[in-house]
């Protein structure tokens, strides 16, 4: 079974014994209960301290008894390669223990859009990697595209002017840049105008028109659909949050 886009829910598991394999990463993280699990070679138990790591490929066995609930990530390998390196169990610490409610409380609440979604996988795995202490190497060309794009958020940009800074060709960039970060360029681009535009409505006095233009949108209308589709939320509605909060 193979799929093209992450998602994040809550699922109970049976006491009967079940075993396979899939073409994509699995996280499985503890809400309640107990999870017991044969990664390959190794064993252990999704608890409230510690979760697991499913790799792509990874022959998996498991059972559960008494009620559980766990919130369970299925991720392409594609947009993910750094997983293949994790460990199978990791320990929870306070931190990751604390965004794993979050998250849950977030999937039971169906308030996340898929772009929040795909945010709130991003962080999940990099708190997961600092944890296990993976080490993963910079690749400077997909560094160089994004203080590019970070810099120039004003600007509009191509896709082929980014191949030109990182000296690659427009598939080149496209793949090299979709390993390292699990997205395509043009949608880092966008996340990154979004946020940037999230940013300006919480903390600044700036009109919407002035933040669409200081994120490369001389439409305000172009602006404001794109905003909604990122955020779930449209440019005003942060910008009376912003002022509610002060």
């Amino acid at each position: 079974m193979s799929i093209e886009f992450s998602s994040l829910d809550l699922r109970s598991y049976s006491n009967e014994v079940a075993s396979h394999q899939h073409d994509y990463h699995q996280l499985v993280l503890p809400v309640a209960g107990r999870l017991s699990l044969s990664i390959e070679h190794a064993e252990g138990d999704v608890t409230a301290s510690k979760a697991a790591i499913i790799a792509a490929g990874a022959s998996h066995g498991f059972f559960a008894s008494d009620r559980n609930m766990f919130l369970v990530a299925d991720v392409p390998s594609s947009l993910a390669p750094r997983l293949e390196s994790f460990p199978a169990f990791i320990d929870l610490d306070e931190a990751l223990t604390r965004y794993v409610g979050f998250l849950s409380a977030q999937v039971q609440a169906q308030q996340n859009t898929p772009d929040l979604q795909k945010q709130m996988l991003g962080l999940l795995i990099q708190l997961l990697q600092e944890k296990a202490g993976v080490q993963v190497q910079v690749d400077q060309r997909v560094a160089a595209v994004k203080a590019y794009i970070a810099h120039n958020l004003d600007q509009g940009i191509t896709l082929p002017q980014l191949a030109g800074v990182a000296h690659l060709s427009v598939r080149q960039l496209n793949h090299v840049f979709t390993q390292s970060e699990g997205c395509s360029p043009q949608h880092y681009l966008i996340e990154q105008r979004m946020q940037r535009a999230r940013d300006l409505l919480e903390s600044t006095e700036l009109s919407v028109q002035r933040i669409s233009e200081s994120v490369g949108y001389s439409n305000l209308a172009a602006f404001s659909d794109r905003f909604r589709q990122c955020m779930g939320r449209s440019p005003r509605h942060f910008r009376r949050l912003s002022k509610e909060i002060r």
